[in-house]
């Protein structure tokens, strides 16, 4: 199946080969970058692509950070680069400078995106690929329209390979670790919708999540700030088995880290909800 799977993406590689590829720094992109390289370099199924192409050109890597993006997501990416050679660029794509995205709308991403895609075509004439999987189509993601806009390509979708496929490929290509990497959007993610984006509220959304994983290593966790109060979500696992003397050291933790970053309404546990940052809230009632 996997080879099945490997052979249609290097199809779709062959036909944008050479590409540049916007990589996060999550599993997907990171795949994605993998198996093209590999292409390129002509490496067979034990490289990680079943008849790749041998003298091709070697696909272009770009990598944005933000106080949006996890530095952890910026230090994989390049220790990934380091190990297999990539052409990697490291750059600061400028969304926090746009209105559009700092204001916080439905469709924040739109904005990021734009930034992104505008980002790497000034830096590149090649054609642009992203890491968007089938999956992601089940789902609203306003980014697709400046991927549309910026006529960027999404082999995995074009392939018709979802998440699972997607971590399947990881393991085949030999990222160990990295084939089990949870999902993890960005940081102004966990921003309800409508308040502002801030950097100083989204170091302190890293850093509460960074605690809660450390102290309760749960399956999911996300630190979310609305209008009403910081809510941490949990999977229903971890929050099934939570008590009281694990509970209120770690809100306590939370909430003084909201304090430092201005936030003063009330800390608690949610039960975790994909997206839930869309939903409003009812006022001063967290996890409502």
């Amino acid at each position: 199946m996997m080879t099945d799977a490997l052979q249609r993406l290097g199809e779709v590689l062959d036909q944008v080969a050479p590409a540049a590829i916007a990589v996060s720094g999550g599993i997907d992109s990171l795949t994605l970058a993998t198996a093209a390289h590999r292409r390129a370099l002509g490496q067979g199924e034990r490289g990680g692509v079943a008849g790749g192409m041998v003298g091709g050109v070697l696909p272009a890597m770009f990598h944005a950070t933000s106080p949006a993006v996890p530095a952890e997501a910026t230090a994989r990416t390049r220790r990934l680069a380091e190990a297999q050679g990539w052409s990697l660029e490291v750059f600061d794509a400028g969304e926090f400078e746009r209105e559009g995205y700092r204001s916080n709308p439905a469709n924040r991403c739109f904005f990021c995106k734009t930034s992104l895609y505008g980002a790497v075509a000034r830096r590149t004439r090649l054609t642009i690929l992203s890491g968007t999987n089938l999956d992601d189509l089940g789902e609203w993601r306003p980014g697709l329209e400046a991927a549309r806009e910026h006529a960027v390509r999404h082999p995995f979708v074009e392939a018709g390979i979802g998440k699972a496929e997607v971590r399947a490929l990881a393991r085949v290509l030999g990222l160990g670790a990295l084939a089990e990497l949870p999902s993890a959007p960005c940081l102004s993610s966990r921003i309800e919708t409508g308040l502002r984006i801030e950097p100083g509220v989204l170091a302190m959304v890293h850093e509460a999540e960074k605690q809660v994983i450390a102290a309760l290593g749960p399956r999911t966790a996300r630190v979310r700030v609305r209008a009403g109060g910081v809510v941490v979500e949990l999977d229903e696992a971890t929050l099934a088995d939570l008590d009281e003397d694990r509970s209120a050291p770690l809100l306590h933790e939370v909430a003084a880290l909201a304090r430092g970053a201005g936030l003063d309404g009330p800390v608690g546990f949610a039960p975790y909800r994909n997206g839930s940052a869309f939903i409003r809230r009812s006022p001063g009632v967290p996890g409502s």
